[in-house]
């Protein structure tokens, strides 16, 4: 009659850990603006294009250049290539204004950050958005660890 999982016996508690279970591991269907995966890779370019916004959708419309289409040529032929199950390999590429699209989704994608190329896996999330996003272009900042000659305290230590 308790609902204190201190009074059921062990038989309850574990019907009552798996029905818990169950609750965790439903995951969430990926969807853009409201439409499923299944059918982003399915649509045309112009279907595509109006969902996105209005900067990636001007960019479509005033079409894409031939570096851009190239990158999406050789992603494409890497898929292709691979055996199933496996990963495609990395494709290096200096463009990171490319545009993520639907068709790019589980290609690994080397992008240069202006000293080394980082390795990106593209994701259903990342649709949309601009490559370079997932490449820093700087070292981020690391306060709180000054320097020999940072400060005038400093100066007194004797280096040894």
């Amino acid at each position: 009659a308790h609902e204190d999982p201190f009074f059921l016996c062990r038989e309850e508690r574990d019907t009552m850990a798996d029905a818990d279970l169950k609750k965790k591991r439903t995951f969430r269907k990926f969807t853009y603006r409201g439409v499923d995966l299944d059918n982003l890779l399915d649509m045309s370019a112009e279907q595509f294009t109006e969902l996105v916004c209005c900067r990636q959708r001007r960019r479509f419309n005033r079409g894409l250049k031939r570096k851009h289409n190239s990158l999406l040529v050789r992603l494409r032929k890497a898929k292709k290539d691979t055996q199933p199950n496996e990963k495609p390999e990395v494709i290096k590429t200096h463009l990171r204004d490319m545009i993520i699209v639907p068709e790019m989704i589980g290609s690994n994608v080397g992008v240069y950050n202006g000293k080394t190329f980082n390795q990106v896996e593209i994701k259903p999330e990342m649709v949309g958005h601009y490559l370079g996003e997932f490449s820093m272009t700087y070292k981020p900042v690391r306060h709180g660890r000054p320097g020999i000659g940072a400060t005038h305290s400093s100066r007194f230590i004797p280096l040894k």
